[in-house]
């Protein structure tokens, strides 16, 4: 048994020190000026960024795999292992540096003895959480592919000055309403509804589309719907506050990869910078929790709107 206990410590260890390393990754570009949930269709990073075989990434490797494609300058989407580069013919370049992404799954601990699965005292089985990094390349630091099966996505530069009827009936489908024409833009959890400016009160259409996206992740906070403890908590302090709006901007990004827009930073949130990075430094955990209810609230508005842009996330 005492090998066991042991074994459980090393694991732990190990798991704690990935969510400290993507953690400090994060604090990192965020002290640098740089928000990973903001990529800009001009680096043609915005999409989401996508296995191998097509499939897209979630939650924290979203933002992990967008802060790289910034910093590189990768317009192609598409990332893999050494090992499945290789098995595709390809080649990773010779001096070219990964990039790290984690994997989230959970086992069950056996008796060191016996070797039959731990139990609780119910008798039911035990099972543990663990969380794995592992490198992978963007397609375009590998040489030898056949690149007609990693396309990189045509950016379509849409002008924006007028409503786009399409994103209009989009975000109708969500059940949630909206009316123009307020001096802010805020979700009301009681009245369920969101208010926006008139559309012609935004820099752009875009900052008006994004912004709609980012009061509509609030909404599926709502008790109805995720009952996420940051929306209706969001009176009692700065800290929760700031965890909402975090979960916001994130999942807004996310909302917009998959409806074909670029994601706006909101002016106004400069100043839950500090109170973001004294959360992530806190509590190295805080940004994975952000990142799945940011995935979780994305995909929800999603399933209410099935339109012919969308590329949804497996």
């Amino acid at each position: 048994m005492p090998r066991n206990t042991a074994k459980t410590r090393k694991t732990t260890a190990a798991r704690v020190d990935v969510y400290e390393e993507v953690t400090n990754q994060i604090v990192a570009l965020l002290e640098a000026g740089t928000r990973p949930w903001s990529p800009r269709w001009a680096s043609g990073a915005a999409s989401l960024p996508l296995r191998h075989e097509g499939t897209a990434y979630r939650g924290i490797n979203i933002l992990l795999l967008w802060s790289a494609a910034m910093a590189h300058g990768y317009t192609n989407p598409h990332w893999m292992t050494y090992r499945q580069a290789h098995e595709l013919g390809g080649q990773v370049r010779k001096g070219e540096k990964g990039n790290l992404v984690v994997h989230a799954g959970t086992f069950t601990p056996k008796d060191g003895e016996t070797g039959e699965p731990i139990t609780d005292s119910e008798g039911e089985e035990t099972s543990r959480a663990y969380l794995k990094r592992y490198v992978v390349f963007n397609v375009e630091q590998i040489d030898g592919l056949d690149m007609s099966k990693f396309p990189a996505p045509l950016v379509e530069i849409k002008n924006r000055d007028e409503r786009d009827p399409e994103l209009d009936a989009a975000f109708t489908r969500y059940p949630v309403p909206y009316r123009e024409g307020g001096n802010s833009a805020y979700y009301h959890p009681v009245a369920d509804s969101i208010a926006m400016p008139a559309f012609g009160d935004f820099v752009s259409g875009n900052a008006f589309y994004a912004t709609l996206a980012h009061e509509a992740i609030h909404s599926t906070g709502h008790t109805s719907r995720l009952n996420r403890e940051t929306l209706y908590e969001y009176g009692k302090s700065k800290e929760i506050r700031a965890a909402e709006e975090l979960i916001a901007e994130i999942g807004a990004a996310m909302l917009c990869a998959q409806l074909g827009m670029e994601p706006t930073e909101r002016e106004d949130h400069a100043s839950y910078l500090a109170s973001w990075l004294t959360a992530l430094r806190n509590d190295k955990r805080a940004i994975f929790r952000a990142a799945t209810a940011a995935q979780a609230g994305s995909e929800l508005i999603l399933s209410h709107m099935a339109a012919p842009r969308m590329s949804r996330a497996a």
